[in-house]
């Protein structure tokens, strides 16, 4: 649930998302990524875990009024960070977070007890699927096969030759 209509659960965990702009150089997202970081430090929060923001592709193009035009990118820096904070800082954070110009997109998120306790880790589970090479084509010839198979099996059960009888 969004950060701000959380409300006051006893739990004060966060989770911060978000892409870096592809236009800012690999060598300086570090230091964006510290930014936020003592962003939340400033207003009092601990930072639980995190994930370093790596580059990818974007699933879909997204637009951003940038340097007095709109820019499209397919691509951009995306990390988190989770973090515990009273929850009369949470509006302070946000609006700092806001204001860090080298970020596409953002969400600030209140955690429940089971999502603070299970965190999922991004760009892990993306070389997961990396990993996983599927041969479209050996599928196919293997489902033939299992098919033909299966279809003399029945013909020979039914008694059934497949010659021509005269």
């Amino acid at each position: 649930m969004p950060a701000a209509e959380a409300g006051n659960v006893d739990n004060n965990s966060y989770e911060l998302a978000f892409h870096v702009l592809p236009t800012v150089a690999e060598g300086e997202v570090p230091a964006v990524f510290q930014s936020l970081k003592d962003i939340i430090t400033k207003a009092g929060g601990e930072i639980t875990i995190e994930e370093a923001p790596a580059r990818f592709d974007l699933a879909y193009e997204i637009v951003q009024y940038l340097e007095g035009r709109n820019r499209k990118f397919t691509s951009a820096y995306f990390g988190w960070v989770r973090f515990t904070v009273a929850p009369e800082k949470i509006t302070e954070i946000s609006e700092d977070i806001t204001e860090v110009k080298e970020l596409l997109r953002q969400i600030l998120i209140k955690l429940t007890k089971a999502e603070a306790a299970h965190p999922f880790y991004f760009h892990e589970a993306l070389e997961d699927l990396k990993s996983e090479t599927i041969d479209v084509e050996a599928e196919k010839v293997d489902e033939k096969s299992a098919d033909d198979s299966k279809t003399k099996a029945d013909t020979a059960e039914d008694g059934e030759d497949d010659t021509e009888k005269v």
